[in-house]
């Protein structure tokens, strides 16, 4: 079993439709500005309510410039 470290996290988060709809690729633009960053692990969670939806990319990565 290996253990992922990680010292930084990046949330992605929408709630309209049209912001939902162009969430993965604000994800992709954010990792293609910073290559050096090590991504251990990506969560989505999806969470809603009686009116709203909401959509939450998380990236947890190692930024070795912060050690």
């Amino acid at each position: 079993m290996s253990v992922k470290q990680f010292n930084a996290v990046k949330v992605f988060s929408a709630t309209m439709a049209q912001e939902r709809e162009a969430l993965g690729d604000k994800v992709t633009t954010w990792l293609e500005r910073h290559p050096d960053y090590d991504v251990q692990e990506i969560e989505t969670t999806q969470s809603s309510d009686e009116a709203f939806h909401c959509i939450s990319i998380l990236i947890f990565y190692k930024d070795h410039l912060a050690e």
